[in-house]
């Protein structure tokens, strides 16, 4: 899994024309789904932003157009706190698309609910909604993306909060003990680790694709204010949030790691991508560093058997 380093100050100038191809980006409608979205539409791509509201998917996809005229874009509801939605969504774009995806950004997330809560499914909701979802998303359409003309791209958005993350495959939905962040971490950790599986067995069964992590340090976004139990935030989250808005870049520059990957003919399968300033928190897209504990292939394998029970879903039945 050699990695390359994008050139110093990487911007979507930079980045190739995307006519013909399709991409898909999860949680589209705001923040740095909106971001990656909007770079995709405006280098030609044809761009399905996937969120669960349709007001702000037609509030987004009227911004995308009067930036980009012509753009070609259109909204899709995914709902990832239901798998049902997510074989939906899969089988509804993948017809539409004559089984042909070049991109996939699993993007969409939700941050700290203060109360342990649980999908349609039964699954603690940050493990499911961030990580679980997208791991079914990801089966549901990897022929698709084996499909594509040179390869599909899968990009997973992780978190610097997976440094301080662990991975409990014993209590993986938190059912023992449950932390807001601590079950924030863990989903996006678990997204890191689920990039460097999907490369590991895209190499070993010759699969059509490649797969990439990124992270966008500190961003300005919304999943603060939305992730924090919904309803009026606190003092605290009101506290964090203010402090973290003064330090934070806005969700365009976060959105370049993804775009990078997304795009980039030099992005590396296998690789993670980030800010390259301060302690990856802000700056141009560079090389990230990987800790072990998501670069562990044992605990991948053990992930991705129990995600495969979780899901009912394998990446080689469908």
């Amino acid at each position: 899994m050699a990695s390359t380093a994008p050139k110093e100050n990487w911007t979507p100038d930079d980045a190739p024309r995307l006519e013909g191809k399709v991409a898909i980006v999860t949680g589209a409608t705001g923040g740095l789904g909106y971001e990656t979205a909007l770079g995709l539409a405006e280098h030609g791509a044809t761009t399905i932003l996937a969120g669960r509201n349709p007001d702000k998917g037609a509030q987004a996809l009227a911004r995308i157009r009067r930036d980009i005229p012509g753009a070609k874009v259109r909204f899709e509801s995914l709902d990832l706190a239901s798998l049902a939605s997510v074989a939906q969504f899969a089988a509804a774009v993948t017809a539409a698309l004559d089984g042909v995806i070049d991109i996939l950004v699993n993007n969409a997330g939700v941050m700290g609910l203060p109360q342990r809560q649980l999908t349609r499914d039964g699954l603690e909701q940050q493990i499911g909604v961030n990580y679980l979802a997208h791991f079914a998303l990801t089966a549901r359409l990897k022929d698709a993306l084996c499909a594509a003309r040179g390869g599909g791209r899968v990009v997973n958005v992780a978190s610097l909060a997976h440094r301080r993350a662990a991975l409990d495959l014993d209590d993986l939905q938190s059912e023992r003990s449950y932390g807001p962040m601590r079950a924030y971490g863990q989903s996006k950790l678990a997204m890191l680790v689920f990039a460097m599986e999907l490369q590991r067995r895209a190499e070993r069964n010759d699969w059509n694709l490649r797969s990439i992590a990124a992270h966008p340090g500190w961003a300005r976004t919304d999943i603060i204010g939305n992730g924090m139990g919904g309803g009026a935030p606190g003092l605290k989250q009101r506290l964090i949030a203010g402090v973290f808005g003064l330090v934070a870049q806005s969700a365009h520059d976060g959105a370049l790691p993804s775009l990078y990957a997304a795009m980039a003919p030099d992005a590396k399968g296998g690789a993670y991508y980030g800010p390259a300033g301060w302690h990856e928190t802000r700056g141009a897209p560079g090389l990230s560093r990987i800790f072990p504990k998501a670069a562990d292939p044992a605990a991948a394998s053990r992930l991705w058997a129990l995600s495969e029970n979780l899901t009912g879903l394998s990446f080689c039945s469908l």
